[in-house]
């Protein structure tokens, strides 16, 4: 398989670049006339799916004026504008493989930093407090290549394996490249690079084994985004992201399983078993939880030194309270669909990847994490208190999907984790006990998991909901629009009810400041909607009224904007240190996700769903004709954003900047425009800026998730 693929997301051009024996992506940064600059300079970044590696190279200008060195990757007879590298050595086990293109300069510039390994380890130089670790930049070695060329060297952390970066005058033999103390310069003009590496590479699965039979006019439909998705897909994993998160998250495979559940491959050595596997097998065989990220490669070898080990076993982290009620969900789910699969699964040797976990099957995986939902979901369901909910341990201040310093606010008992993802698992083990061969030895009924769900569902959304009056909504939202400096639009309280109050819910209780509740309109009501079924009529009724409502109302009245649907709104919290923690700079703020659209539009689509008349438990709401009205206008302004802005939807997140010389809209879609989040200043507190990836597994979901013309 041969694939090219060119993303332009300025001030970040990206290139992806599969054949036989490689994936890489190469990321190239040069500065617009209207960039930051002391965010944005130039740089190029090649990153490698195989041990979520990578090497990154910073450039300036040579007469250090800031701004006026630009670089872009061009077509060139080495590729267009990519070519694979592939050379044996008989002294590696492994063979040098990369890419290699034409880089051209605008003027002479200098190579100050390289960063050669880890993703992770430009990760933390690009996002942190710009680090370095002395023991991994003392083994960079400079050296002269090709008489007028340059060789950037670095041996890993393992004594194996080499990362090389080259760079040599390309159809211009007369330049040269100077080195001093490791600092290369030259001049204007086109230069050759390649960028190598000696590791073992992953299997990746073609579009066509990532699509189900059903979906394969989808490579050709929509080929830039199936492209996209076989580049993220491999036979024992999904990885998250591109370029900063290639590798295994569970979260993130899980939910985009679900998203992508009526294209995705099934069966044998499918993408959905890729993902359950994957899941499966880095269980903690000690207690159940499902891992959420793994560290692999040379950053793993990193860090089991800073624990005075010599190792270079991957690393498995458990810290999310999340990641653990989705692995039943999506099990249950399958194995509805093809029984058949649950004993060839279910029977496979685990310690492949994590050898700690030898001599267990995935169904002893299963059952192990089965008893710690059981285990921690039982003092709720004995006894309704905000004590026993479940909240983030204690050691962290971060636990589901807004893992960012203030993506929730300081809370630390998280709305979706209570509201929707418990519920959801405790009803798919109550299908999965009844499924002969998945948990035999269970010590609960079917019956008693389905009882267990009903009191998570019916009694926790109570601790969530809120109340404010109209009256005291629209002064916070004079104040709000007067106090931040990113929005100077109108305030839309004409579009808040007349009188009477305002129902929403918290994003999370326990917040920084000492806030009870964490009181911020947010997505994550798009969880409830996609994950239950409730039957609690009173309490679904308001909560789909609620949730319709701030979709229907601009921002910053509601969550929706030109670009799309915010995640996360302060406008009517009143609380100062809650405004400052959720900006348009900020991770989790109030910003637009891919995946969160997916989410919320097939939320309500489903809960739409459950009002066909010919259904004898239709919900009340379905004959409220105010609430029914507000629900159907809420998917539709809601998808009518999502196609005016699918020129962004492969992304992971986007922002945006305000600019009030347009004329308000009465729908609030004007005067935005969409900025990359990396190419704002971060927000009080938080070291460094963010970027984003330009294309994000969970953010590939619209291959799945369409309009519903039925709603229109």
């Amino acid at each position: 398989m041969l694939a090219n693929l060119a993303v332009l997301d300025p001030p970040y051009e990206n290139y992806f670049y599969s054949d036989c024996g490689v994936d890489a992506q190469v990321v190239v940064t040069s500065p617009l006339p209207d960039s930051n600059l002391s965010i944005i300079g130039p740089r190029l970044i090649i990153a490698w799916p195989a041990g979520n590696s990578g090497i990154c190279t910073f450039f300036e200008p040579e007469d250090g004026k800031n701004g006026t060195l630009g670089i872009e990757l061009v077509n060139s007879t080495v590729g267009e504008p990519l070519a694979a590298i592939n050379v044996e050595e008989s002294n590696n086990n492994y063979s040098f493989v990369g890419v290699q293109g034409v880089i051209a300069f605008n003027s002479s510039a200098k190579l100050t930093v390289p960063i050669l390994g880890s993703v992770r380890t430009i990760r933390d130089f690009t996002e942190g407090p710009s680090l370095l670790y002395p023991k991994i930049q003392d083994a960079i070695n400079v050296t002269r290549y090709n008489s007028t060329g340059a060789l950037i060297s670095r041996m890993w952390l393992d004594n194996s394996t080499v990362s090389n970066f080259t760079l040599v005058p390309y159809s211009n033999n007369s330049t040269n490249i100077t080195i001093d103390n490791g600092t290369l310069s030259f001049d204007s003009g086109f230069y050759l690079f390649t960028a190598s590496f000696n590791y073992p590479q992953l299997e990746q699965l073609t579009p066509e084994e990532v699509l189900n039979n059903a979906s394969q006019t989808l490579i050709d439909d929509q080929e830039a985004e199936t492209t996209s998705l076989s580049f993220l897909s491999y036979t024992d994993k999904l990885l998250a992201g591109a370029w900063r998160f290639l590798t295994y998250f569970g979260r993130d495979s899980m939910i985009a399983a679900l998203l992508l559940e009526p294209v995705l491959s099934t069966g044998n050595a499918s993408a959905t078993e890729a993902v359950i596997g994957a899941v499966l097998e880095r269980i903690n065989r000690t207690d159940g939880s499902v891992c959420h990220e793994e560290t692999l490669g040379d950053y793993a070898t990193w860090l089991h030194l800073q624990d005075n080990e010599t190792s270079t076993d991957p690393i498995f982290t458990y810290p999310m309270i999340d990641t653990d009620f989705y692995l039943p969900v999506i099990m249950a789910r399958y194995f509805e669909r093809f029984p058949d699969r649950i004993e060839p699964l279910l029977s496979r040797e685990a310690g492949s990847v994590d050898v700690a976990n030898q001599n267990l099957t995935y169904g002893n995986l299963t059952a192990i994490n089965a008893d710690k939902i059981l285990r921690i979901t039982a003092p709720f369901a004995n006894n309704q208190t905000q004590g026993n909910l479940i909240s983030l341990k204690s050691s962290e201040i971060v636990g589901e999907w807004r893992d960012s310093t203030y993506g929730l606010g300081g809370g630390r008992i998280p709305f979706d984790v209570n509201t929707a993802l418990v519920p959801a698992a405790l009803r798919a083990l109550s299908q999965l006990v009844d499924m002969e061969g998945v948990l035999p030895d269970a010590a609960f009924t079917s019956s008693e998991m389905s009882d267990r769900a009903k009191i998570w569902e019916d009694s926790t959304l109570e601790f969530f909901q809120t109340s404010l009056s109209t009256t005291e909504a629209s002064s916070r939202l004079e104040d709000y629009v007067s106090s931040v400096d990113y929005y100077s639009g109108p305030t839309y309280n004409d579009t808040l009810p007349e009188s009477g109050n305002i129902t929403s819910y918290a994003i999370a209780l326990d917040g920084y400041d000492d806030l009870s509740v964490v009181d911020v309109m947010h997505s994550d009501t798009s969880f409830r909607m996609f994950f239950v079924n409730s039957t609690d009529q009173e309490q679904l009724t308001s909560f789909m009224n609620s949730t319709a409502q701030e979709i229907n109302r601009p921002f910053p009245a509601g969550l929706l904007t030109g670009v799309g649907m915010v995640v996360a709104n302060p406008a009517l919290s009143g609380s100062d240190v809650l405004i400052q923690n959720f900006t348009n700079a900020a991770y989790h703020g109030t910003v637009v996700w891919s995946w969160t659209l997916a989410m919320m539009a097939e939320g309500f689509n489903r809960q739409l769903s459950r009002c066909n008349s010919t259904l004898e438990t239709a919900p009340d709401w379905c004959n409220n004709t105010s609430v029914f009205g507000n629900v159907v206008n809420a998917y539709n302004n809601l998808w009518d954003v999502i196609e005016a802005n699918e020129a962004q939807l492969q992304s992971e997140v986007w922002s945006w900047t305000y600019d009030n010389s347009t004329e308000a809209s009465s729908n609030g879609t004007t005067g935005y425009t969409v900025t990359p989040l990396g190419a704002l200043p971060p927000p009080p507190g938080v070291s460094g800026g963010t970027e984003s990836n330009v294309r994000q597994l969970w953010s590939l979901t619209f291959l799945a998730v369409k309009r519903n013309e039925a709603w229109t």
